[in-house]
């Protein structure tokens, strides 16, 4: 009989701590069921109350590539949250404008109120993590809560000893989900008029088809 590889136990969902939000940022072009099911495995693990989804204006680690206009990220990002309670799209970097930064948008929402958040990211943007705006700042201003990426080595403990001393108590690690979709791989389809259909909601689906993007 063949060996079968250990697989990460599921953990029934943690106790929902009052006031607690997620943040999930990202270019969204379009937003997809990976963004959907990370998520929603945040909301899970971490008892969180709400995760908003924060659609970047103009993403600064994509100088030079075309993306999708602000208005239409934004609107399918609202369309794909709809149906989930615990979800909320937020326009602060789209109302800002110019170069999306999350520390700024940390540090707007923390002085608007918000409560310690989670910072919701894949193991792909921690490495880069050391590169963005003012890092250590974000690590001060909100937690870590990384999900795997298809593609790319998982993480730990050790890499966040060794990049941030000190802070490896501000980063928790979450086992999954591991779902193998991109934005590319729904924009390639849609150009070429293929279906993209259970790669994304269907009102988000619907709203590519109306509006004719990626073609």
């Amino acid at each position: 009989m063949t060996d079968v590889p250990d697989r990460p136990a599921v953990l029934p969902p943690a106790p929902v701590v009052p006031g607690s939000v997620g943040i999930l940022g990202g270019t969204f072009d379009p937003v997809h069921h990976g963004h959907l099911a990370i998520a929603e495995e945040a909301r899970e693990a971490l008892g969180l109350e709400r995760v908003l989804f924060v659609p970047a204006a103009s993403p600064p680690h994509k100088p030079g590539q075309p993306v999708s206009a602000p208005e239409d990220r934004l609107a399918m990002v609202r369309l794909a949250v709809a149906g989930n309670p615990a979800f909320d799209a937020s326009d602060i970097e789209i109302s800002r404008g110019g170069a999306s930064y999350t520390v700024d948008t940390l540090s707007a929402l923390r002085s608007g109120g918000l409560e310690e958040p989670w910072l919701v990211l894949s193991s792909e943007a921690l490495v880069l993590l050391p590169s963005w705006r003012e890092p250590q700042r974000i690590l001060e201003l909100a937690r870590l809560a990384v999900v795997p990426r298809d593609g790319f080595d998982p993480l730990g403990p050790d890499w966040v000893r060794a990049h941030f001393p000190g802070a490896a108590d501000r980063v928790r690690f979450l086992p999954g989900p591991l779902l193998p979709i991109s934005g590319s791989v729904v924009r390639r389809r849609a150009h070429v008029g293929r279906s993209v259909r259970y790669l994304v909601p269907d009102a988000v689906a619907a709203y590519i088809a109306d509006h004719r993007l990626y073609r």
